[in-house]
């Protein structure tokens, strides 16, 4: 697999309501221990939608692992143009911060939100160019953003392969407690 979408909940469905909710670390500490096999297989690429949650901490999470692995390269794509511009000062000067480590940035469609459509046109493309999906989803909470991405990955999985890779809230839980009692040694 040379591409990869990764893709979860915005920050507000999770509860989390800045950068200092130390939940942030352990979904990045997720995300990197399911990144590091796939690259070490070969992936160059990692795509997310960019949007304000677990996209922008994919995010960091790749930008740190490029570090070590500086052929992995890192895209924005967006449903629409300056999808930050009604966010809050404090998350656009973070967003900026993101932007600087991003490879590719673009957005589907050249225009500011204009309907919903835009980001079914943005998901179609993001499964179209991309070999396999890293989801971050409760199946126990069943609702939010992530349910519509992940029906449609799985009938792209059940139509032509494509890989569908999930990290679920036990998984989270499970690298925070091993953080918790790796700091009793």
């Amino acid at each position: 697999m040379k591409n990869l979408l990764i893709t979860g909940y915005r920050a507000h469905e999770l509860s989390i309501f800045d950068q200092k909710h130390k939940g942030i670390t352990y979904i990045k500490k997720a995300i990197t221990s399911k990144l590091i096999p796939l690259v070490e297989e070969g992936l160059e690429w990692v795509i997310t939608p960019g949007q304000y949650g677990v996209d922008l901490w994919a995010c960091e999470a790749v930008i740190a692992l490029k570090e070590q692995y500086p052929h992995l390269k890192l895209s924005i794509i967006t449903a629409f143009l300056n999808q930050e511009e009604k966010w809050k000062d404090d998350k656009k000067i973070y967003y900026e911060e993101i932007l600087k480590g991003v490879d590719y940035y673009g957005s589907v469609s050249k225009q500011p939100y204009s309907g919903a459509w835009q980001f079914t046109s943005r998901d179609d493309l993001l499964l179209r160019k991309t070999e396999g999906i890293l989801l971050i989803y409760d199946e126990d909470a069943g609702e939010g953003s992530p349910r519509f991405m992940k029906e449609k990955a799985l009938k792209k999985h059940s139509a032509d392969g494509y890989r569908f890779i999930s990290i679920s809230a036990e998984d989270i839980q499970s690298t925070a407690n091993e953080e918790e009692f790796s700091g009793f040694d």
